[in-house]
């Protein structure tokens, strides 16, 4: 038997060591240590898949909480039936002592983790959706008090007409427009369009 852990956060900004200290209590080297540092939302992580290519019967597979594994309740209740069934893996989830498939393998222990898996596969997927309404919901309202999202718009300098004036007549190169104005080269002729000083064609 060969045990090994498996660690999700989800993004890279978040720290993972609440979990692989949970590892290390249980002696798990490093190296057997699987992490990944992406959404819950699928089971396509890099270190997920490289983990299942690992796994063999009888080997044991440590995570910290059923939402570390996922957060899809059907994809969670798929995943867990691949790895206690196809893979012949036994699953122990650290912050569910229930869920732990070397514990109470006759009829109602098994019935017992279906249930508690259930639940808390659904309770995963819950709190994923509701977060991303909080999200939905912090969006609108930032938007509704003026916040704007994405790049900030550069501002068209002062001397920017002035400096059109003397590039429409000749006498100022686009590279010298863009040096005194600070703008790139498209953001000019795009702000040349606007004040109708390059007419559309």
């Amino acid at each position: 038997m060969t045990v090994y852990g498996y660690v999700r956060v989800s993004s890279a900004d978040q720290n993972e060591d609440r979990q692989i200290l949970a590892m290390s209590a249980l002696n798990i080297p490093q190296t057997r240590i699987f992490t990944d540092k992406q959404s819950g939302k699928d089971f396509e992580r890099p270190q997920y898949k490289a983990l299942m290519k690992k796994l063999r019967p009888g080997d044991l597979l440590y995570i910290k909480s059923i939402d570390r594994l996922g957060r899809n309740y059907e994809e969670i209740q798929n995943q867990w039936r691949i790895l206690t069934k196809e893979k012949g893996v036994d699953v122990a989830v650290i912050d569910m002592p229930l869920l732990d498939t070397r514990n109470g393998k006759d009829l109602m222990g098994t019935f017992l983790a279906d249930i508690v898996l259930q639940i808390l596969s659904f309770v995963a997927q819950n709190e994923r959706e509701n977060i991303r309404k909080r999200q939905s919901e912090g969006i609108a309202a930032a938007k509704a008090r003026g916040v704007r999202f994405g790049r900030p718009v550069q501002q068209t300098p002062e001397n920017f007409n002035i400096l059109a004036g003397l590039w429409a007549c000749g006498k100022l190169p686009i590279r010298e427009f863009m040096l005194q104005t600070g703008l790139k080269k498209n953001t000019v002729y795009r702000r040349l369009k606007e004040s109708q000083i390059i007419k559309e064609k």
